[in-house]
């Protein structure tokens, strides 16, 4: 079916709307960056923390669960809201203590996320970049809650682990601005309010 004066119209006006909201979250951005942009939490740094992790051998696989708390800076949330998708990492490294050099990671493992919140539908959108899984939800708390819970992630595979030896487990939480777009991924890289991670959490692995 061939475009109207009318149809094209509504596509201009919808990629001039698109192009707008883009705009309007890099001017947000911006002006979060420089202090310009104020209210009652400016003073909110965020806070990224693991308050629980385990592991669980199950079938011959080792089943990673935890629970993380985000608390996001008064600047993320600025730009979050603005239409900037912000993105998560979960780092979990397996290591092999040594003595007498630096200690052997075993199994690296990176789970990314993305969170996003649609101003139109006033939701707030998690992505789960590894599974492409996705959840919505009605407030941020929520979604932030979600992330922070992770259940049955499979780790590794007890064969490709050396019974005699020891083993240690360690995770941690990032806010990934490497994956923002270039000129807001600069910006971010000199805020101290984007530095967001938690301490890595370390645990020694048994197979009980």
């Amino acid at each position: 079916m061939p475009f109207t004066r009318n149809s094209n119209a509504l596509v201009a006006s919808a990629g001039g709307s698109s192009l707008r909201r883009l705009q309007r979250a890099f001017m947000v951005f911006v002006l979060c960056s420089a202090g310009l942009v104020a209210d009652a939490q400016d003073d909110d740094p965020g806070h990224f923390e693991v308050r629980s992790a385990s592991v669980e051998l199950r079938s011959g696989v080792y089943f990673l669960s935890a629970y993380i708390e985000y608390r996001l800076s008064a600047e993320s949330r600025e730009a979050l809201e603005a239409g900037v998708p912000l993105a998560f990492r979960i780092d979990v490294e397996i290591e092999h203590p040594r003595r007498f050099w630096f200690d052997n990671t075993i199994a690296p493992l990176r789970q990314r996320y993305q969170l996003e919140y649609h101003a139109l539908s006033e939701r707030y959108l998690v992505h789960n970049l590894n599974s492409g899984e996705q959840a919505s939800f009605s407030t941020l708390f929520s979604a932030l809650n979600h992330l922070g819970r992770v259940r049955d992630l499979p780790l590794i595979d007890a064969a490709l682990l050396d019974e005699d030896r020891e083993y240690t487990v360690r995770l941690r939480a990032v806010l990934d601005v490497e994956r923002l777009a270039g000129p807001l991924r600069l910006l971010a890289f000199w805020r101290r309010d984007w530095s967001l991670a938690s301490e890595w959490y370390e645990w020694p692995l048994a197979e009980d």
